[in-house]
């Protein structure tokens, strides 16, 4: 979440529990980029299980409105066409947003991520390690 360029947010038409988590989760994202124009996603999931429908398409888009974000409806059972579309689209709104900055990279919040250490390095702490427990 603190480093990420834009948000997939996925729900079930056939649950309505896992829609109602959406908006408490943005709420977290908003929280940690509170004035971050970061890219959203939402999408539905499941389209293919129409008869078991919990959610409809009306309330999908009406959250995407309020989230400020894309809406796609997709069934990922029946064809990868429709969550490829959906990903091209964020991809697409990556691609204007970290475009707009002019050259500069979007700040976040600054958190240093963790250098991975070398093979080298491993190994010699390892044997570092292996030789005084032996002594």
């Amino acid at each position: 979440i603190y480093w990420a360029d834009g948000f997939v947010l996925v729900y079930s038409i056939t649950d309505y529990e896992s829609y109602w988590v959406l908006r408490p989760l943005h709420q977290h994202i908003r929280r940690i980029h509170p004035n971050a124009n970061i890219p959203l996603l939402l999408v539905a999931n499941k389209g293919d299980l129409l008869r078991a429908r919990q959610v409809s398409s009306t309330e999908g888009l009406q959250l995407a409105g309020e989230l400020g974000g894309a809406y796609h409806e997709v069934s990922a059972r029946e064809s990868c066409e429709g969550v490829h579309e959906a990903f091209q689209q964020l991809c697409q709104e990556l691609s204007r947003s970290i475009g707009s900055a002019n050259g500069e990279k979007r700040r976040g919040l600054h958190l240093v991520r963790p250098k991975s250490p070398n093979m080298q390095d491993l190994k010699r702490r390892l044997k570092q390690a292996l030789t005084s427990k032996g002594k």
